[in-house]
């Protein structure tokens, strides 16, 4: 069983192991990996632990536990793109430790997002996601969102590696 809470201050370390594991799961390929080796658990710690201080409460953290131990973390928030418009949102990061994929915690989280998403009045929730990530495009469809026919290039270790913005229409 999934459990989904919002985050806290003491599920910080845990969250950038559960980042950090996912990220060398699933872009390996993708991006560096040089990038992916060179990760640290205390540079990506105190990151969040920067991100969390200040929050500004339009940003919302969530993780999902499965007996007690956390194994999933999503971020999200109003929306960052340029072209973003009133009551729009965005998933900032979705990220289940590789060992628990298919067990319904994305799944849990994703539910819990878009609950917060319509308590919030949200008209949508957009995402990003790597073009060559094709679990996480399926993962993204089977949700309800679509490409949106935005692409854009992102710098990962000095290489450019293309994204697509994906959008949920929630009215």
């Amino acid at each position: 069983m999934v459990f989904v809470r919002e985050m806290g201050e003491a599920d910080i370390e845990t969250v950038s192991s559960v980042r950090i594991a996912s990220w060398r799961a699933a872009y390996a390929g993708m991006v560096p990996q040089a990038y992916l080796d060179g990760m640290s658990p205390e540079e990506d710690v105190r990151v969040r632990r920067e991100r969390f201080a200040r929050r500004d409460g339009g940003a919302l953290d969530l993780v999902a536990e499965s007996g007690g131990v956390v194994v999933g973390w999503l971020a999200m928030g109003p929306c960052r793109d340029p072209d973003a418009q009133a009551g729009d949102g965005e998933i900032y990061a979705l990220y289940v430790r590789p060992d628990v994929i298919g067990t319904g915690a994305g799944h849990a989280l994703m539910d819990a997002a878009l609950a917060a998403a319509k308590e919030r009045h949200l008209r949508r929730l957009l995402l990003w996601v790597l073009e060559d990530n094709a679990r996480a495009r399926r993962f993204y469809g089977s949700a309800g969102f679509g490409m949106d026919g935005t692409r854009s290039m992102w710098e990962v270790g000095g290489t450019a590696v293309p994204e697509l913005r994906y959008r949920l229409d929630l009215s």
